[in-house]
C-alpha cells in the first residue's frame, strides 16, 4: 500500500492522559486560581462551579453527592473500598487488570471473610447475572486495557440490599448509565473529557452517604485521612463538593471547567455518546474491510466505543510466539509515532499483543479515519519485512 500523504491533525489516541477537547490551548487555564487557597470564597466557588458542572452534564439525581478526591480513579474506588465495604458479602467482577485489581485489594489487603470472584479473560466478561441482590458489587464500568465494557445495568437489582460500587473512569461520559442500579461511581477527569491526571471523583447515592456514616467508626482496619469522606463522621452539606480532604490543583480544576464548558456547548451527554459512538463506528467499518485485525472484545453487545483494543489476526502474526508478537505489534505502533500520526496505541503491557486507540469524545472522527488509512500501510510494511525473514 502506497504511503498516505495526509496525517492525522491531532495524533493523541492515549488511553489516558486522554486528547484535550478539541481547540484547547494554555490560554484555557489563563483564569486559574493559582496562589490562592481551596479554602476561600473563590477558592470553594471554583470547587462547588465544577461539581454542579459534572451534575449538569451528567444529569445526576439530585440527592446524590460528588466531589474530588485525591490519586485519580484509583485513589477513587479504593477510598469507596476502604470506607464501605466490610458489612455484606461482596461480589466483583473482573476481565482486565484494572478489575482484577480490585478483587486483590478485597482479597489481600482488606481481608474481607466473603469474596466472591468472578473473573474472565482479555476480550471477554464474566457471567455478570451473577451478582447477588444481597451482597455489595464492584466491578468496571468499561475494562480500559481490555476494550470489553459492561453492555447494560439489568443485571443489577432496584431493590437490592447491597451497594454497588462502580468504577466507570473510561465509560463516563460516553455511555448511558441508569444511576438507579448505582451507589458509588468513580472516575478521573483525564479520560473521557481530557482532563488532567492526579484527581479522581467519586459519586455517592444517599444510600453509599448513610453506608460511609454508619460504617467507618465499624471499620476492622485503619482508615488513612486520604480516605475519609467526612472529618466528623457525617458528611455535611458542601463537604465534598467545596470542602474537600485534600487540597486540589486549581490548575486542574480549571481545565476540568474548561472541558465540563466544551462538553455543554456540544449537547452535553447525548453530544459526548454521539461522538464517541461515532468513533467506533468508523472503526468498526474499517475492521470489517480489513483482513489483518479484529476487535478483541468476542461480541459486538461489549465492545467499547472508548478503548478500542485490537488484535492481529493475519496467519503469520498468530505463528509467532508471544515475545515476537509483541515486538511485531510494537513495530507497527512505532512506525505512526515516528510520523507522527499516532501517538502510545500500544495495547495495555499485560493484555494481548494488538493496538489500543482511543475513541472517546475529545477524539475527532475524521482523525480515526485517517488513522485507519495509517495503520493499513504500517502493517503492509511490517507484514513484508517478516515474510522477507520467513524466505532467508
Amino acid at each position: 500500500m502506497e504511503k498516505p500523504a495526509i496525517k492525522t491533525k491531532c495524533p493523541n489516541f492515549s488511553s489516558g492522559p486522554c486528547a484535550k477537547r478539541p481547540g484547547w490551548t494554555v490560554d484555557a487555564l489563563k483564569n486559574a486560581l493559582v496562589g490562592r487557597s481551596h479554602r476561600s470564597k473563590e477558592g470553594k466557588a471554583r470547587l462547588n462551579e465544577v461539581s454542579d458542572r459534572m451534575k449538569k452534564v451528567l444529569k445526576l439525581p439530585a440527592d446524590y453527592r460528588i466531589g474530588v478526591v485525591a490519586g485519580s480513579d484509583t485513589g477513587a474506588v479504593e477510598l469507596a473500598m476502604w470506607t464501605l465495604l466490610g458489612p455484606r458479602p461482596v461480589d466483583i467482577f473482573g476481565w482486565e487488570s484494572f478489575g482484577k485489581g480490585w478483587i486483590t485489594d478485597a482479597v489481600k489487603q482488606l481481608k474481607l471473610p466473603k469474596v466472591n470472584e468472578y473473573k474472565a479473560d482479555y476480550g471477554k466478561i464474566p457471567d455478570l447475572t451473577k451478582a447477588n441482590p444481597a451482597n455489595d458489587i464492584v466491578f468496571t464500568l468499561n475494562g480500559t486495557t481490555s476494550g470489553v465494557k459492561v453492555p447494560n445495568l439489568n443485571w443489577i437489582s432496584v431493590n437490592r440490599e447491597g451497594l454497588t460500587i462502580c468504577d466507570a473512569t473510561s465509560g463516563i461520559f460516553a455511555m448511558e448509565m441508569d444511576y438507579t442500579k448505582l451507589d458509588v461511581i468513580t472516575f478521573s477527569w483525564q479520560k473521557v473529557i481530557g482532563g488532567e491526571a492526579a484527581h479522581g471523583v467519586i459519586i455517592l447515592s444517599p444510600r453509599a452517604v448513610k453506608r460511609m456514616e454508619e460504617n467507618e467508626p465499624k471499620a476492622a482496619w485503619p482508615l488513612p485521612k486520604l480516605f475519609r469522606l467526612a472529618a466528623e463522621g457525617k458528611l455535611k452539606p458542601g463537604e465534598l463538593e467545596y470542602n474537600t480532604v485534600n487540597t486540589p490543583s486549581m490548575l486542574c480544576v480549571e481545565d476540568a471547567i474548561d472541558a465540563l464548558k466544551w462538553a455543554e456547548s456540544i449537547g452535553g451527554m447525548k453530544g459526548l455518546v454521539a461522538r464517541s459512538t461515532a468513533n467506533l463506528n468508523a472503526l468498526e467499518k474499517w475492521v470489517e474491510k480489513a483482513d489483518w485485525v479484529d476487535f478483541l472484545a468476542e461480541t459486538r453487545e461489549i465492545r467499547s466505543s472508548t478503548s478500542v483494543c485490537l488484535k492481529i489476526t493475519a496467519d503469520w502474526f498468530k505463528k509467532l510466539g508471544d515475545e515476537d508478537k509483541t515486538k511485531a505489534a510494537k513495530k507497527i505502533t512505532s512506525m505512526l509515532d515516528k510520523e507522527g500520526v499516532a501517538y502510545d496505541i500500544n495495547s495495555y503491557g499485560k493484555a494481548p499483543a494488538g493496538i489500543r486507540i482511543w475513541c472517546g469524545a475529545t477524539v475527532e472522527t475524521s482523525d480515526v479515519l485517517t488513522l485507519t488509512r495509517w495503520l493499513d500501510w504500517a502493517y503492509g510494511e511490517v507484514a513484508k519485512e517478516y515474510a522477507k525473514e520467513t524466505v532467508k
